[in-house]
């Protein structure tokens, strides 16, 4: 249910984003649509208005001329002008330059309905505004006249085009959005695709099916998660190995001790051993066995949180790692191995639990694997602000192929005793992350290994 409900969202959201590129190809074609209209529009209102001023000015140089031609104003000459203003479809009143009305269309007897009756022959459309227009004759004002002059028609011509242009509009945003929603629909599933098969990789791997990985990885945000998620699940197996072959060990370490003091307590019980102090005292190196092997156990399960529980506090790490070699300094001595510090005076902020417990992990590790006669050369120095421990040793070294694994959790190496859990670097590593530190190591086989534990310092006080 949940995997069809997934693939249906996955469906709209291609829907949507191949609709989404139709409504920008036909949003764009409208918005050109309208910007052109609106051009038009301008464009034939100047044309209108050009058409109104020059008629406007016709009739101004109409009746100047008629007053130079008398040299003032004449009722029978302006009589003589009425057809011409009746044939432009105008209303005309001529005032002089006292405001006097002089003449109008009325004293001519052109009534208003054959003004309209000529509008309608020459198609020059409805009156305009009324106009106050001055006549001059030789720079000389001499009247005012006040017209109404038709408003004027778009040409038919003019109208085709714009229509013709529309028509290409409209096609043209159809076409525009067909072609963007065809694009949308190639886009959106070449988009989804990939998430379509990292989702089904998902599902795959939470259902358990650790071999599930994402194949189809773009070149592109959508790529990297791809690869983000190859990663993560190429560590997820891995762990599931580690964890896998970690069970086994715990498993056979505890069965060991386990089965000893199973047969020890039996043979007492039965009388077939007494209980000497031989005997008392196997039982109790197993039993300490045991304790170890869960006191690892539980600082594994707790490496995790170390960062929350962190008891901070100034410290001198000099005095902290000389305390640690000398609660050491007897096993290393039963063991035939030397022991030998190099350590300056260095300040840090630390948990100090926590801090002995990667100091002695290290010391620990290194009582398992160098042979008697071997050595182990602890120095400690402040570079750049860090305190930079090592441990080196002159033990058989760690195999390449063996070196970038020691600091897994669950990793063990071939060569490991059966005495240890295999654990405890993991957990000084990630106790020195803990502490916003590192712990790495350099090995070659044959000449030793050397452990480099970096701690922030804390500043010093001048």
């Amino acid at each position: 249910m949940w995997t069809a409900m997934r693939e249906l969202l996955r469906g709209r959201f291609a829907r949507r984003l191949a609709l989404a590129f139709a409504a920008l190809g036909i949003g764009t074609a409208a918005l050109t649509a309208v910007l052109v209209n609106t051009a038009f529009t301008d464009r034939f209102g100047d044309y209108l208005n050009e058409q109104q001023q020059t008629r406007q000015k016709q009739l101004v140089s109409l009746f100047a001329a008629d007053y130079a031609r008398d040299d003032g104003w004449d009722a029978r000459s302006l009589n003589q002008l009425a057809p011409t203003v009746t044939m432009t479809g105008s209303e005309a009143k001529l005032l002089d330059g006292t405001g006097r009305t002089v003449w109008s269309l009325a004293d001519a007897n052109v009534d208003a309905a054959t003004l309209a009756m000529h509008r309608q022959m020459m198609g020059t459309g409805d009156l305009g505004a009324p106009r106050s227009l001055p006549v001059t004759v030789d720079g000389q004002r001499v009247g005012t006249l006040q017209v109404r002059v038709p408003q004027g028609v778009v040409p038919a011509v003019d109208k085709d085009f714009r229509s013709s242009v529309n028509g290409l509009l409209i096609a043209g945003a159809l076409g525009a959005g067909l072609v963007a929603l065809v694009v949308g629909v190639y886009t959106a599933r070449r988009a989804t695709a990939p998430i379509a098969e990292l989702t089904h990789a998902a599902d795959g791997l939470a259902a358990g099916h650790r071999d599930r990985r994402a194949t189809a990885i773009p070149n592109n945000e959508i790529g990297q998660l791809a690869t983000a998620f190859n990663t993560m699940a190429d560590r997820v197996e891995k762990e599931d190995e580690l964890r896998r072959a970690f069970a086994a060990d715990v498993a056979h370490e505890l069965r060991t001790p386990l089965a000893i003091q199973r047969s020890e307590l039996e043979a007492l019980q039965d009388g077939v051993r007494e209980p000497t102090d031989k005997a008392i005292a196997s039982l109790h190196d197993e039993n300490l066995r045991l304790t170890r092997l869960v006191a690892d156990l539980e600082t594994l399960a707790s490496a995790d949180a170390a960062a929350f529980t962190l008891q901070r506090e100034p410290l001198s790490l000099t005095a902290l790692v000389t305390d640690t070699v000398g609660a050491l300094a007897d096993s290393f001595a039963g063991a035939g191995i030397t022991l030998r510090t190099d350590l300056a005076d260095v300040q840090v902020e630390a948990d100090p639990v926590r801090l002995r417990q990667i100091v002695t992990n290290q010391l620990t590790n290194a009582l398992k694997f160098v042979p008697p006669g071997g050595t182990v050369t602890l120095t400690l120095r402040q570079e750049d602000g860090w305190a930079v421990l090592r441990v080196a040793d002159t033990g058989p070294g760690i195999p390449a192929d063996e070196l970038p694994h020691i600091f897994d959790r669950f990793f063990r190496s071939r060569a490991a005793r059966a005495d240890g859990s295999g654990i405890g670097l993991a957990v000084a590593a990630e106790l020195a992350a803990a502490h916003g530190g590192t712990l790495t190591a350099d090995s070659k086989v044959g000449h030793g290994t050397t452990f480099t534990t970096r701690l922030p310092t804390l500043p010093v006080l001048r």
